[in-house]
């Protein structure tokens, strides 16, 4: 593998805090992960239970899935005395003697794929096989690059609704800072700003959990220290680093690393080439054509597409504005014909007839016939999880959104559909949360993140892409979605949930008024929470009661 003639990669790796795992315990758990001293590692010989649930803990875990694996998934079982646990000895005897670097090195597998993979270009047998790649902690940046790929991965990653990232490790809080910021004399003043959003985020999330003790006597402590972890989420900047996991096939595993060598910012670089590293011990063979000509070719392409499109408007003189922009949800586009066209897709596959025939007999329907159509159909829908039918994928919608960060990083898991934004920046303001407005705690977080603007102001006259770590969560951006109306049920009836977080649920619900208002015959059967709720948590806590009540139930009457 060509490892970047200069290495210069290596010099934007994030910091890394050693493992705490104890000389005597490596031994047991080296054998199960390409390394044990790299922010980011493959997991090669798990079961797939096994490393399900262990990826399962990204999103409330704080600590390195590493060093969860060995205190919850192998230590309590060395220490028993059983079937198990000398079956388990045995394994990880075994793997220190034959290495699964030797084990899945089977020739007739590696054979096959350069041959019909690397020499003729058969991809689609790259999505027949897949992996785990995690990165322990790489900036919000870097994993939104990521997961702006659409199909072929399942990320989870840590969240900043559940975990506390006020923290510090080795003295210092877990952000990410570009090497580039010392030539362009900024790093000091940049770094002093990340550190104001980190010391001012836990400082609120220790007043605001003194606040709601007082207003939640009743209330258990872990909800109420989620539900300020909640609110102050918005100061976290977007080089928070953050660990993140990932499932993929080989065909989007090789994707991934190719649009992430040739781009402007040396963290992804690092991302992609640190991904090679760990892939190549793992499944080599999925990843022989990045080595060669045409790949590096091809990630020029990938990663010079943004200086592309800005010397193409400097050739038709363009002259660029910034236009700030308040959080709103504007309606684009839409399919006047729509109601029709997705009444005809739900009768067409019942006949024999052309789909235009179809539509022509749709068309000459009164209102209160089509209505009856879709009362029939939908009345037994009774909840979200009931899947609409494909017949709304007859009908797109275009909305252009401005909303901030964090809540948008809730949206942007929808990949199902066409999203792309602009690039993240202060030039659309900040959401202030009302709860810290009403305990009078919104001063610090204005001066925080209005310091944090100051500084992406100077980065951006210099780095446009680097600009982005310093802005903050709760800084707005402007973003397009283009979905069908099967896709915009899905995410607007889990968005609006009492679970969910009041900020993307008011942009969810303000896309169905707006959809109801165009599409009202089929607007009614979106089944949106439209209801205001101030303490999502309380209200979660009640539902998953009742539902495991209701499996609990289920089950009992099954048994």
């Amino acid at each position: 593998m060509a490892m970047n003639e200069t290495n210069d990669w290596q010099r934007y790796a994030p910091v890394f805090e050693p493992l705490a795992i104890a000389p005597e315990d490596k031994t047991s758990v080296e054998p199960f992960f390409t390394n044990l001293d790299q922010p980011v590692f493959a997991v090669p010989f798990l079961p797939p239970e096994v490393i399900g649930a262990l990826c399962s803990r990204t999103s409330r875990a704080k600590d390195d899935l590493r060093v969860i694996f060995l205190n919850e998934f192998l230590k309590p079982f060395l220490s028993t005395d059983d079937e198990y646990q000398k079956s388990l000895l045995a394994l990880i005897q075994f793997l220190h003697v034959h290495p699964w670097e030797q084990i899945f090195s089977n020739p007739k597998g590696r054979e096959f794929y350069v041959k019909w993979l690397a020499q003729y270009g058969d991809d689609s047998i790259a999505q027949m096989a897949g992996t785990h790649l995690v990165f322990s902690g790489i900036s919000q940046v870097a994993i939104k690059h990521l997961e702006d790929m659409r199909v072929g991965i399942a990320p989870l990653e840590k969240s900043t609704r559940y975990v506390d990232y006020g923290s510090k490790v080795a003295d210092r809080y877990r952000y990410y800072t570009d090497p580039d910021l010392e030539k362009m004399g900024l790093r000091a003043e940049y770094e002093s700003a990340m550190d104001g959003l980190f010391e001012t985020y836990a400082d609120l999330a220790g007043k605001y959990l003194v606040e709601l003790k007082k207003q939640y006597p009743e209330e258990k402590e872990m909800v109420l220290r989620t539900k300020a972890f909640d609110t102050v989420r918005g100061l976290l900047p977007c080089s928070t680093l953050s660990q993140v996991a990932f499932f993929a096939n080989g065909q989007a595993l090789e994707y991934a690393i190719a649009r992430s060598l040739g781009h402007s910012l040396g963290e992804i670089r690092w991302v992609g080439y640190g991904a090679w590293r760990e892939l190549a011990k793992v499944v080599p063979a999925f990843l022989r054509r990045l080595d060669t000509e045409p790949a590096v070719v091809y990630r020029e392409y990938l990663g010079k597409r943004g200086e592309r499109v800005n010397r193409a408007l400097l050739n038709v003189n363009w002259q660029k504005e910034i236009e700030p922009g308040g959080t709103s949800v504007k309606l684009l586009e839409y399919d006047p014909d729509g109601e029709d066209k997705i009444i005809a897709g739900l009768i067409y596959p019942e006949t024999h007839e052309s789909f235009e025939s179809v539509m022509v007999k749709v068309k000459k329907l009164t209102p209160a016939q089509k209505e009856t159509v879709l009362a029939e159909i939908f009345k037994d829908r009774t909840a979200r999880w009931y899947k609409m039918p494909r017949a709304l994928e007859n009908v797109y919608l275009r909305f252009e959104i401005v909303m901030n960060i964090g809540a948008w990083r809730d949206i942007h898991r929808h990949r199902m559909h066409t999203q792309y934004r602009q690039k993240w920046s202060a030039h659309h303001g900040y959401d202030v949360p009302e709860e810290l407005i009403a305990h009078g705690l919104d001063q610090p977080y204005r001066a925080a993140i209005d310091r944090a603007s100051d500084v992406f102001m100077k980065m951006e006259k210099q780095s446009p892409d680097l600009a982005q770590y310093a802005c903050a969560m709760a800084h707005r951006l402007r973003t397009i979605q283009y979905q069908n109306m099967r896709a915009l049920a899905w995410e607007s009836e889990l968005r609006t949930i009492p679970t969910g977080h009041p900020d993307y649920r008011k942009v969810e619900q303000e896309k169905v008024k707006l959809v109801r208002e165009v599409y009202p015959l089929l607007g009614k059967y979106l089944l949106a929470d439209m209801n205001d709720y101030q303490f999502a948590r309380r209200e979660t806590q009640t539902q998953i009661e009742r539902k495991e009540k209701e499996l609990k139930d289920f089950f009992d009457k099954k048994n």
